[in-house]
């Protein structure tokens, strides 16, 4: 799946009682998505910027998409530096719902 496939998609809701998804199927959205890494049943990457502002209005960006699709990532902010990890928690895993949100993320940098 290429990453404006997954641009374009919207998450759904996930109460638990699924499986996560298979390493193999993890890795195969993954190779749409530069940059970003499995660390474990997370998918994670860290974006730098020129200074905190710049960081912030990342962030700020990050929250409106994980209100739209109310999936909401783990966020480690930093100076200039903002890491984001997405995984489920109803299902203890990673589902298609993280490689969306993290393609909507990665199009906020794209010109």
């Amino acid at each position: 799946m290429e990453t404006c496939d997954m641009v374009s998609r919207h998450c759904r809701p996930c109460e638990g009682g699924v499986a996560p998804l298979a390493g193999t199927a993890a890795k195969a959205l993954l190779e749409a998505l530069p940059g970003w890494a499995l660390d474990g049943e997370k998918l994670l990457k860290t974006f730098a910027f020129r200074n905190h502002y710049e960081a912030v209005a990342f962030v700020n960006a990050v929250a409106w998409i994980s209100h739209r699709e109310d999936h909401h990532p783990e966020l480690l902010v930093g100076y200039n530096k903002v890491g984001v990890t997405y995984w489920t928690h109803a299902i203890g895993g990673l589902s298609e719902n993280d490689f969306i949100c993290a393609a909507k993320v990665e199009k906020l940098l794209q010109p």
